[in-house]
């Protein structure tokens, strides 16, 4: 399931839109913000049936 939480970019605080494919399990992947260009990791956690539980942002460059 394709799904579009909000989160809050770690360096300009932002909240931006990204986009998951929840189906594919726990993720852990970088995407730059679309405000100020930063690279963030997301951290995604998916349940058993393919539904998005957690989405964390950290700064890549930390």
């Amino acid at each position: 399931m394709i799904e579009e939480p909000s989160v809050t970019c770690p360096y300009c605080g932002e909240t931006i839109t990204v986009v998951v494919d929840a189906t594919a399990g726990d993720q852990r992947y970088v995407e730059d913000c679309f405000v100020c260009c930063q690279p963030i990791v997301l951290s995604v956690v998916t349940d058993g049936a393919g539904q998005l539980e957690t989405i964390e942002t950290e700064p890549e460059n930390a």
